[in-house]
């Protein structure tokens, strides 16, 4: 069992636009969700479900939205929650910018749209690209006598289309690395993980089957390659896009799939691996007379020397009164954010093996002002390219087409800064 109603309503907990999916809940028990959400929020007890009776809420807040899909017991809730998550996707696709006043000027292409999402309270066609074909934002100049449901909807392989031409044929992966670090005082990493995704961006004819090669350590060990030459990675949490045949990935760990025109994310993994800090940071205050402050920040990559980090930002919190900022950088800029009490020490590229320094100084008005609670950590942004810290590769692309056409595949491998920061004290 499924959602029975899905409702959108302003941030008030008006109803803007609703649809009644099943009938089997009466369509006035959503003016029970928003007290229900404001007696929930004051007792500090928010959950994402709220129950009145029989009746459950699930619901999720989008800008100035709730999204709120209503149920009797024993629905799923995991796929009820997807599917408002997807509803939000494919919204934001049409009308760019979900909000309140988007739902106000489309109400008929959004009634089409719960229409084709959603069949007596379960999902069907959620892919955006595909529902594009056939729900267009002039939906009332379609010409009638003809058939609107494209035959992508009543494929076996739903999220692409029959009769793709290209006059280049190419694959362009991106294996992008995000490093979530936390590192205390006193240098010990507390917290570490890569988050990975695998994005393809596809210009291909026809029908094709690809199969991703990666060097898994499962599948090495499965077909006889682990050793010292061949380095492979462990992945975790693995989630894939819905056009990967699982079946085929449990058995042998192939990735095979049919995949869609255009721009997709494959797969998302993640490693919870030692991650030894890419750039490092050490950071001295110093106080002088009880009103001048001076703050010295010293960044080291520690990554290969070849590479070289771009975009690199340093947020280095500063005392709340501080005023009166002069900066001196051996490399790059700096400049005081006063709203959020940080110094931001720009450096456009950042080869690795390099160091560099900044200081900054700042008056203090208010004398002898002491720090009730500890700084805030420091906070790094980063960029690399052609690196990945987990080692994970791409060792083949294959692309089978039965007209037979030869494809390129590219490659590029980006690592950047996820939640990446550094305790000072």
């Amino acid at each position: 069992m499924s959602a029975s109603a899905v409702f959108i309503l302003d941030v008030k907990g008006k109803p803007l636009i609703s649809r009644n999916y099943k009938g089997d809940i009466p369509m006035g028990e959503i003016d029970y969700f928003m007290p229900l959400l404001v007696q929930h929020e004051e007792e500090g007890a928010l959950a994402p479900l709220l129950s009145h009776g029989r009746v459950h809420f699930l619901w999720i807040k989008h800008s100035n939205l709730y999204l709120v899909a209503t149920t009797l017991k024993n629905a799923n809730a995991s796929l009820v929650y997807s599917f408002l998550y997807k509803t939000v996707e494919v919204f934001s696709e049409y009308f760019k910018e979900l909000e309140e006043e988007s739902i106000r000027d489309n109400f008929v292409i959004i009634y089409e749209l719960l229409d084709e999402l959603m069949d007596f309270g379960f999902p069907q066609t959620t892919d955006s690209k595909i529902l594009q074909e056939y729900i267009t934002q002039q939906g009332n100049k379609l010409e009638t006598g003809k058939s609107r449901v494209p035959p992508t909807v009543t494929n076996a392989v739903s999220w692409r289309s029959e009769g793709i031409k290209y006059k280049k044929n190419e694959v362009f992966i991106d294996v992008i690395e995000s490093v979530n670090l936390l590192v205390n005082a006193n240098g010990s990493v507390l917290l570490s993980e890569i988050v990975g995704t695998i994005k393809l961006k596809v210009f291909l004819s026809g029908m094709p089957e690809l199969r991703l090669g990666l060097n898994d350590r499962v599948l090495f060990e499965l077909t006889g390659l682990s050793g010292s030459k061949n380095k492979s990675v462990e992945l975790e949490d693995v989630k894939f896009h819905q056009c990967v045949r699982l079946s085929r990935f449990d058995n042998d760990r192939t990735i095979s799939f049919i995949p869609p025109d255009g721009d997709f994310e494959l797969m998302s993994y993640r490693l919870s691996t030692q991650v030894k800090p890419l750039i490092w940071i050490e950071s001295v205050i110093e106080k002088f007379s009880h009103s001048r402050v001076e703050i010295m920040v010293k960044a080291k990559g520690q990554f290969k020397k070849q590479s070289v980090a771009n975009g690199v930002e340093i947020s280095v919190p500063v005392p709340s009164d501080a005023d009166s900022p002069r900066f001196k950088t051996s490399v790059g800029s700096a400049k005081y954010v006063p709203e959020k009490n940080v110094v931001v020490w720009s450096i456009k590229s950042f080869p690795g093996g390099k160091e560099y320094l900044m200081r900054a100084h700042f008056g203090l008005p208010s004398v002898e002002k002491e720090e009730v609670e500890g700084r805030p950590p420091i906070g790094v942004k980063f960029e690399i390219p052609y690196f990945t810290v987990s080692g994970i590769q791409v060792r083949y692309m294959k692309i089978i087409e039965k007209s037979g056409y030869q494809a390129l595949p590219w490659v590029r491998y980006i690592t950047q800064s996820g939640d990446y920061q550094l305790r000072t004290t």
